[in-house]
C-alpha cells in the first residue's frame, strides 16, 4: 500500500512540474509557430526555391514558344496597350493563349502570373520579336514616388519639387522639400544604387546614366549616330527593358537624357 500510494504522489509530483514546464514554454512556443508561418511572407517571391531559378532560362522557354507561336498563327500571344503606353512597358505577354494552345506548359516563377516579379514583354514586335523582362519593383517604386509627388503638388498649388538640374528639362528630385526620405532603388543592370530624376511637369523617372555609361564602355564605341536611344544597348546585352525611362542620347562621350 504505502509503495502504491508513494507512486501516486510521484506521478502527480511529475505531472505538476511538466504542467509547470509546458506553461512556461508555450509562449515560446507559438512565437516560433508564428514566425515558422511567417517564414513564407517575410522573404520575396524572388528568393524562395521556386523562384531561384534562372531567369536567363525562363526567357529562353518563353522565347521559343513566342516563336513557335508566330510561325503557327502569324500572330503575337501580347495583350492590349494603348498609344500612350511607353516603350518598353507596351507588349506584355499574354501567358494564357500560349498554354491553351499548348505552347507552353506552365508560367515561369519569375513571371508576375505565376507570383514572381517581373513582365515578360516583347519587343521589336514588327521585325524581329524579342522577349525581355520588366522589373515590376522598379516599376512599383516609381509609381509609388509619382503618388508622393502628385499629393505634394495637389497640396502645394502644383510646385514641382525639383532640385539641382541634371540634364536639360531634368531635375534631382527634392525629398527634403516633400519632407519624405529617398528610398534605395537598386539596379538591374548593376546592382548599384540609382538616382531618380523629375521633369517640368512633376513626372518622376530612373536615371540609368550609370548603366548607360558601363554598357558604352563594355561595348568599345567611341561614337554614336546623333538619332541613336542608348538605351537600345541596355536592351540587347541584357535580359532587362529600362522601364520608368526616357530615351538618352550621347553627347560630349556622356549619356544624356532627351526631354519631350
Amino acid at each position: 500500500m504505502m509503495d502504491s500510494q508513494m507512486d501516486t504522489e510521484g506521478q502527480a509530483q511529475l505531472m505538476t512540474c511538466y504542467n509547470r514546464t509546458i506553461r512556461r514554454l508555450l509562449p515560446l512556443l507559438l512565437l516560433a509557430a508564428a514566425a515558422l508561418s511567417l517564414g513564407g511572407c517575410m522573404y520575396p517571391n524572388n528568393q524562395l526555391k521556386e523562384n531561384q531559378a534562372p531567369p536567363r532560362d525562363a526567357v529562353r522557354n518563353v522565347q521559343a514558344a513566342i516563336d513557335d507561336y508566330y510561325k503557327e498563327t502569324g500572330l503575337l500571344p501580347i495583350k492590349n496597350s494603348t498609344m500612350e503606353t511607353p516603350r518598353y512597358e507596351k507588349f506584355a505577354i499574354d501567358f494564357s493563349q500560349l498554354k491553351q494552345k499548348g505552347f507552353l506548359s506552365e508560367i515561369p516563377p519569375a513571371a508576375f502570373e505565376n507570383g514572381g516579379h517581373y513582365y515578360f514583354i516583347v519587343i521589336d514586335e514588327e521585325t524581329a520579336p524579342r522577349v525581355k523582362l520588366m522589373d515590376l519593383i522598379t516599376v512599383q517604386y516609381i509609381n509609388d514616388l509619382n503618388q508622393t509627388i502628385r499629393e505634394y503638388m495637389d497640396k502645394h498649388q502644383g510646385l514641382v519639387p525639383k532640385g539641382e538640374q541634371v540634364y536639360p528639362g531634368f531635375y534631382r528630385i527634392n525629398y527634403k522639400q516633400m519632407n519624405t526620405k529617398e528610398k534605395t532603388l537598386r539596379s538591374v543592370y548593376s546592382g548599384q544604387k540609382i538616382e531618380t530624376m523629375i521633369d517640368d511637369n512633376g513626372n518622376a523617372y530612373v536615371d540609368y546614366a550609370f548603366d548607360l555609361m558601363q554598357a558604352i564602355q563594355k561595348s568599345g564605341l567611341t561614337s554614336f549616330q546623333p538619332e541613336t536611344d542608348l538605351r537600345a544597348l541596355l536592351v540587347d546585352n541584357t535580359l532587362y527593358v529600362p522601364v520608368k525611362s526616357v530615351p538618352y542620347r550621347y553627347v560630349n562621350g556622356e549619356p544624356v537624357a532627351l526631354a519631350g
